[in-house]
């Protein structure tokens, strides 16, 4: 018969060969199993039947041969009712006599290894026998065996076990209560009682060792941060010092000592985790090595920023350690030092790693009930704002700033959105061209090339540096093109912040921080939304529910709008004039002094940058009532408000009329008319000046002088340059008096000493200074006083 079967191919035959030892290996295993198993079934018999042996009582053999009469006799008559002996042979039974008389089953030691059937030695008795058999009663405990370090010699392997110790649970507890009481006698004796300045002593001693550590520990990570890198975990381990005595004093050093070490050593780029394919590549021993540094500095980075999370978060939860090594008040020590670490490296280290989980630690702390956290954190947010060139950091800010008075309701304090006043976001930086972004780079003049270079050369070092401008330029308008992007979505999250508050709390008092914000940044706001803007800024200032600064930033918010791109809008603002000169008059020299700088920067906008829009009438009714008001403000107000007076004369024509008592046209001025428009305020003078003349601060009658001879440029009459060339918020702040002083001070003025005679006798006369000289060299004599006697004189 043909074999029908294939002949299995090459990789079938590797592939039944491979299943057939994965079996065989199995099988082995298995067997090895099942043998070890075996093993340990019959180990564990030959122990029962030990114990068994053990535990029966023996006998001695010659018991056995001596029978009484009377039993062995019934005995007998039993074992013939029991064995059927007619049945069995008389050799036989013979036989098993004899096996019985033996009774080897019963004498033979169970407990060796020996099997049954091994020749007896020749000279061994019974008795022998009898003896080895281990005598031990039943209810004796069994002791647990140690099973110890085997010994091996000539013939092998001996195992060596010892017993375990058993003692009753009274005597461990007399042993417990012995040694706890030598253990506290001992203590006592150790702990001798400290004075008070012997305490205060040792625990200097151990502050100055703490500091020596942590110093050595430091400059050991600052001289070679490369090699000594796993140092900074030993720095770290001590913020958990555990002595009470100097536990908080500690812990505060090491946080500061490990913010500045960080400060010095981070890198100035971010590092970033290696992908598996990168940790898989071998690379130079300097590469691994700097990697090692990086892995190591981020991780104790990481954990040093924690722990001061942990610790702020048990300042705020009022959470004790187990360990109470530090008490309740001074957990808020600790915190202000980690709250001053963070804002640290907040402004040091906005590129390195964990920034933004920085940011969104000391965000909410700037709505903290305790002042000097909030005003940390309001500090290190402004510098953070002010050095933000790109606006990375900028960004991440505003975005935690803006969820955090979203998910509270608008419950925070107003400083909070005060904050975004310090972005850097102007339109001069957006406005800026690619040649002055671009990094300016010498090239070679034409004198150069053709003194130093030939000419091939020449031609190659003009190609070159053809592409070298292009490069720089294209650098330059990525960069701004990147910052335009990043100040755009910074506006636009600070902007829905404004108006969310505007729309759902307008009676929050976060309206002013808003109200400011939107004063700063209008010129940035997109133009479809102007109308809308104006709308609900003049509905708040004629709700009447405003405070006076709240409707000067209505005001001052508006005219920024119309001042930037909303000059394409055909909108009068008459309504927001007639306002600010209705109001004009609730300054005075108390608290509103401080809103004349909003005023002045509300008038700047409103007359000097929209001369053309703004009638003859209203600017000089708006210098009859701001000379006024300098009557009764202080002296920085005054000197704020005759500058701005000063720009009103010489920005708008005719101006002079109010310096001429003569009336021009009909009508008579009515000053408590609230439309500028109407008061007839050219029928008026600048009487107010003349008092002015006469003020006790210098740099307001030099002002009032100036004016009242027309505010000349030039000539006699004019100004000096530090006082012509600055604006006049400039000028209100500069000569404010915040400290109580005069500024300038007052000079010292030194009374007139009248002139004095030496010789006074000259208006005396020669008898009249007899007299005196008579009358001062007589004795006085005192006698006593009767006063009896002078009734008894004066009765008669």
């Amino acid at each position: 018969r043909k074999n029908t079967k294939r002949v299995p191919s090459f990789r079938k035959l590797l592939r039944t060969s491979k299943i057939k030892l994965d079996n065989k290996l199995k099988n082995k295993q298995y067997k090895q199993q099942s043998a070890a198993k075996k093993y340990r079934k019959e180990q564990k018999k030959l122990r029962e039947a030990v114990r068994d042996a053990i535990s029966r009582k023996p006998f001695p053999l010659e018991d056995c041969k001596k029978k009484k009469v009377g039993k062995s006799e019934k005995w007998e008559e039993e074992e013939e009712v029991a064995l059927p002996l007619d049945m069995m042979d008389e050799d036989d039974l013979k036989l098993m006599e004899d096996l019985a008389q033996k009774a080897s089953f019963l004498t033979r030691d169970l407990s060796s290894n020996e099997p049954v059937h091994v020749k007896k030695r020749k000279h061994e008795s019974v008795i022998d026998k009898y003896e080895k058999v281990p005598r031990r009663m039943q209810t004796e405990p069994e002791k647990e065996l140690i099973h110890l370090l085997p010994i091996k010699d000539k013939g092998g392997i001996i195992p060596q076990t010892m017993e375990k110790p058993v003692l009753s649970v009274a005597q461990d507890e007399e042993e417990d209560t012995e040694e706890m009481e030598e253990a506290e006698d001992f203590n006592e004796e150790l702990l001798p009682v400290l004075t008070p300045e012997e305490m205060a002593a040792q625990r200097r001693h151990k502050l100055q060792e703490r500091k020596m550590h942590i110093a050595a520990l430091a400059s050991a990570v600052l001289s070679d941060p490369d090699n000594n890198i796993k140092k900074l975990k030993e720095l770290r381990a001590m913020l958990m010092e555990q002595d009470p005595n100097v536990a908080v004093i500690v812990r505060k050093l090491v946080m500061v000592s490990l913010m500045e070490v960080f400060k010095d050593i981070a890198p100035s780029y971010k590092i970033r985790p290696l992908t598996e394919a990168e940790k898989a590549t071998k690379v130079k021993k300097e590469t691994q090595k700097l990697r090692e540094f990086e892995e190591g500095l981020v991780s104790q980075y990481k954990f040093y920023l924690e722990n001061l999370e942990q610790t702020i978060k048990d300042w705020k939860q009022r959470k004790l350690k187990k360990s109470n090594v530090i008490s309740l008040k001074a957990y808020r020590g600790l915190a202000e030092i980690a709250v001053k670490c963070l804002c640290e490296l907040l402004v040091a280290l906005p590129h390195f790693n964990f920034h933004n989980n920085i940011i969104v630690l000391i965000v909410p702390l700037m709505n903290d009930a305790s002042k000097k956290i909030s005003e940390m954190c309001f500090e290190a947010v402004k510098k953070l704002f002010k050095q933000d060139k790109l606006g990375y950091a900028s960004l991440g800010v505003v975005k935690v700033i803006s969820g955090l008075v979203r998910g509270r309701n608008y419950d925070v304090r107003p400083e909070v959105l005060k904050v975004f006043l310090h972005l850097r976001i102007k339109e001069v930086e957006l406005q800026k061209d690619s040649e002055a972004i671009a990094p300016k780079k010498k090239f070679m003049t034409y004198k150069e090339k053709r003194k130093n270079l030939s000419r091939m050369q020449r031609k190659w070092k003009k190609a070159e540096e053809k592409l070298e401008r292009e490069l720089l330029e294209a650098e330059a308008s990525e960069s701004k093109e990147k910052k335009l992007k990043l100040h755009t979505r910074t506006l636009n999250i600070v902007f829905v912040t404004y108006f969310r508050i505007l729309k759902k709390a307008q009676k929050s008092p976060l309206l002013p921080a808003v109200l400011e914000g939107l004063a700063k940044f209008a010129h940035l706001i997109n133009v479809e939304f102007f109308d809308d803007l104006l709308i609900v800024l003049h509905s708040l200032i004629a709700s009447g529910g405003l405070s006076y600064r709240e409707s000067l930033h209505c005001v001052l918010s508006s005219f920024h709008i119309l001042s930037g791109q909303g000059d394409v809008l055909n909108i009068d603002p008459l309504k927001f004039y007639t306002h600010l000169y209705k109001t004009l008059f609730s300054l005075h020299a108390g608290g509103t002094n401080d809103d004349v700088g909003i005023v002045l920067q509300c008038l700047d906008v409103m007359f000097a940058k929209r001369r053309k829009q703004v009638s003859q009438q209203r600017a000089l009714a708006f210098l009859k009532r701001l000379s006024t008001l300098a009557l009764h403000v202080l002296p920085n107000s005054s000197v704020g408000i005759l500058a701005t007076n000063r720009i009103l004369m010489q920005t708008f024509p005719k101006m002079d009329l109010l310096l001429d008592n003569e009336s021009q046209g009909s009508g008579v001025y009515l000053p408590e008319l609230d439309e500028p428009e109407h008061c007839n305020a050219q029928n008026t003078a600048l009487w107010e000046l003349h008092l002015l003349q006469r003020h006790y601060h210098p740099v307001v009658q030099k002002f009032a002088a100036h004016l009242i001879a027309g505010a000349p440029a030039e000539g006699s009459g004019a100004l000096s340059l530090d006082l012509s060339q600055r604006l006049a918020t400039e000028l209100f702040e500069a000569y404010s008096m915040r400290g109580m002083t005069f500024n300038p001070p007052v000079a010292s003025v030194t009374p007139r000493r009248k002139d004095t005679f030496s010789q006074l006798d000259s208006f005396i006369d020669e008898e009249l200074s007899k007299q005196l000289q008579q009358h001062i060299s007589e004795t006085v004599v005192h006698k006593p006083l009767d006063f009896a006697k002078h009734l008894k004189e004066s009765s008669l």
